[in-house]
Formats: C-alpha cells, structure tokens, sequence
C-alpha cells in the first residue's frame, strides 16, 4: 500500500480498509458497502443506512482517530476488556447492545452502548455492567472527500483535498462537552447509584484531550476507562488492529467533575473585553434626542 504518513486527504479507513488497499477484500467491502466490525448488520448504517457515510477512521496530526463506534468492536475486544474490569477472572458473561435505560419516573435516560451480563450455569444473570464507546465527533465536512474518493477509489486513494472547504478534523470538545459528559450524568449517574461498574471505551487522541483525572487503584475504581488505538495493517487485505493502549481506573464522581468543570482563563483577560465594550458604548453617543414637550402645548 502506499505510504499514508503524510496523506493529502483525510480518509484512513473506508468501509474498514485503508482508503488505499486495493485487495479483493476491501474491493469487495467498499462495492457492497459492508461493516466488518461487527455492526447490528452485515452493511455500514453511519449516517444513513440507505447511503452510508463509510468513513472508520480519518487521518489527523499524525495519528489515525477513530471517529466511528462501531470501529471499536473489531473482534469484540472491548467486551473483553470491560468484563475484566466488571467481573472476577474466568466468569461466564454474554453482550447485549444498545439496552434502553429508564429513570425513576420511566423516562428514557437513554440506551446503554453495551451491557455485559454474568450469568451462572441456569443461565441466570447475576451481575452486570455498563460499557459506553465514544468515538471521535468530525467538524468540517468528511462526505464530500468520501463521495469524491469512492467514485473512483483506485484513482483517488492518494487525491489531494488539502485546499478544499471545510476539511474535517477531529473535534474533542463538542465530543466531551456534548456526547461523553451528557452520557456520564444521565446514564453513568444511574449506573453508579446502583452500585454497578461503568467503562469507557475511546480513541487514545481523544483521551489525552480531558483533563487529568483523578486515578485509583482497579480494585476502587468505579470507571474504567479503556484507551484503545490503531496499529497500520502489515499486508493488502489487512484492518487496522485495534489495541489497548493503556486503562486508567478512577472513581465515578471525580471523574465526572473533572470532564465537566470548565477551566477558568484569566479574569483580567474578561475584565479587558468589559472594558472594551463599555469604551466603546461611551464613544458612541444614543442617537435619540429628548423631547421637552412631547405632547404639545
């Protein structure tokens, strides 16, 4: 495959193969729009099930971020994972996925990505916990280089899209702001209330963009929180492979304050944009003038 350090485009994998691997395989994957990472179907539903926005994974700052859920259950490795964290060694357990959570007035707190049950030999579960996958959101636009390359991907793989309008880019703060902090007060709070374990399974780029939190050992620890990234496929016809990059154990209200307090800038920064603004209102005199007798004689 061609060299992908420095692409001109920000396609890393498509319908999961890298955007320049002209194997059978990823032939075959992009022409039938297939998801081999263990989606609810056999097809790609990203965005829209009917037109697929088949994009994994996109090339950013020298790191491949993945910017797809679905990306990170290839060969249900995060299940594994998790259940280390939720459960004693050898159990037995099985995965259910997206599980409507309710709250205590029967509203819809939303659906668990996955729970991991533990279940005896009747069959009965005993336990439980919840796993939470956060892929990376894209500000820009990534259909438009998607549409453009799929036309024609083996004359395109290496098309340049550096110039074009709105090049998409990872954004880590709509994705902690908007999507991880929400699923951490509404579902996690839920979770943690029971006594049940929580892990986080997400892109090691986006990981180092939170704020340092507060960690402790395994055996304290109320979230797990599974960094994972991408190793480059040795050979056409191969996946990125996804890896644990490392785990960071901490407990569930530190953590959640930490990624949902903002971080003060300087106050005399504000103190001089008031300062601005008010000069500003001052040099410029209302434009109504005072009537001394508004009603006539």
């Amino acid at each position: 495959m061609a060299d992908q350090i420095d692409p001109k485009h920000p396609l890393a994998e498509v319908f999961g193969f890298p955007a320049d691997d002209m194997s059978a395989s990823a032939n075959r994957h992009r022409t039938k729009r297939l998801c081999p990472f263990n989606n609810k179907v056999p097809n790609c539903t990203k965005d829209k099930a009917q037109d697929p926005l088949g994009v994994c994974s996109v090339f950013y700052g020298g790191d491949v971020v993945i910017t797809c859920p679905i990306r990170f259950r290839q060969n249900w490795r995060i299940a594994d994972d998790a259940a280390d964290f939720f459960f004693p060694q050898n159990g037995t357990w099985t995965t259910l996925t997206e599980v409507r959570l309710k709250d205590a007035d029967g509203g819809s707190a939303g659906n668990i990505d996955v729970v991991i049950c533990a279940y005896d030999k009747a069959g009965k579960v005993y336990d439980f916990g919840a796993l939470e996958v956060q892929a990376v959101y894209i500000s820009g636009n990534v259909r438009n280089p998607f549409e453009r390359y799929i036309e024609a991907p083996a004359q395109r793989s290496g098309m340049d899209w550096t110039n074009e309008e709105n090049y998409p880019r990872p954004d880590y703060l709509s994705s902690s702001r908007k999507r991880l902090a929400p699923q951490l007060i509404f579902k996690g709070g839920i979770i943690n209330a029971w006594g049940k374990k929580s892990a986080v399974a997400l892109d090691r780029s986006f990981f180092n963009t939170l704020p340092k939190l507060p960690v402790v050992a395994k055996e304290e620890a109320d979230i797990a929180w599974l960094i994972y990234d991408l190793k480059p496929p040795e050979r056409p016809g191969d996946h990125y492979e996804l890896f644990m990059e490392r785990t960071v154990y901490t407990r569930f209200e530190p953590a959640l304050i930490q990624i949902t307090r903002s971080r003060p800038g300087k106050m005399e920064d504000f103190m001089q944009v008031l300062q601005s603004k008010v000069d500003e209102k001052l040099d410029t005199p209302p434009t109504n003038r005072t009537i001394d007798v508004p009603f006539g004689k």
